[in-house]
């Protein structure tokens, strides 16, 4: 019997991945891998540490140091920097603000790609993510690239963050936040946001959360029969 595919979810930031990944994997019992959770428990654990985020030689080096763990949670899941709980920390400002730089050194990429492949070799995971399914796993069979525009992506984390008590920026400057983060991701050198050529594109500004979630099973199904 087969464990299930390899599904690698796209696109920019705010565009609701996370949040769909988490119930696709849920409704076909899959592992789920947030790789943009890991990258901002190693931006935390380098501003924690006071290091010089030009330093990309010491930034490497807690990257292969740092152990990144998950563990369900009531309402979402936990995230744990070397045992320490850290889910509400990662969504700090200060963190936003620098995960694209830190995202961007190679030698964090390719630590953080290694440890994502290993969880995803068995298969039955859904990993979202901004190069998954162009660079950490492009074997994937299921591959999606949700899109939304800035607005209501914006529209969409200030909701998010005044649900959770997390001291917010206004909607206006969280939109131009998430553009002038696109804008880093889509043209850094190492692994830029782009859409996988096989990879299904789905714009998510009209839809609902439960409606993006039945497409891309849909997806996933018709793969499984194959």
């Amino acid at each position: 019997m087969s464990k299930g595919l390899q599904v690698a979810i796209d696109g920019p930031a705010s565009a609701g991945k996370s949040t769909v990944a988490k119930l696709v994997a849920k409704k076909f019992n899959y592992i789920y891998c947030d790789t943009g959770a890991m990258y901002r428990a190693v931006t935390l654990a380098v501003l924690n540490q006071g290091i010089d985020l030009k330093d990309n030689a010491k930034i490497a080096e807690v990257a292969r140091q740092v152990k990144i763990s998950f563990e369900p949670g009531e309402t979402e899941q936990r995230v744990f920097l070397n045992g320490q709980e850290v889910t509400h920390d990662i969504r700090l400002p200060k963190v936003a603000k620098n995960v694209s730089a830190i995202a961007a050194v190679p030698a964090v990429r390719e630590e953080m790609t290694k440890q994502q492949r290993e969880i995803a070799a068995n298969g039955g995971i859904v990993m979202d993510g901004r190069d998954i399914g162009t660079t950490v796993l492009p074997d994937a069979p299921v591959k999606i690239f949700m899109v939304a525009s800035a607005y209501e992506r914006a529209r969409r984390r200030y909701v998010e963050n005044k649900a959770k008590g997390i001291e917010t920026t206004s909607l206006e400057e969280l939109q131009k936040a998430i553009e002038l983060r696109d804008k880093k991701d889509s043209t850094r050198k190492v692994s830029p946001l782009t859409q996988a050529r096989d990879a299904v594109k789905l714009d998510t500004t009209n839809l609902t959360i439960d409606e993006v979630v039945d497409e891309i099973s849909e997806i996933i199904k018709k793969h499984e029969m194959n």
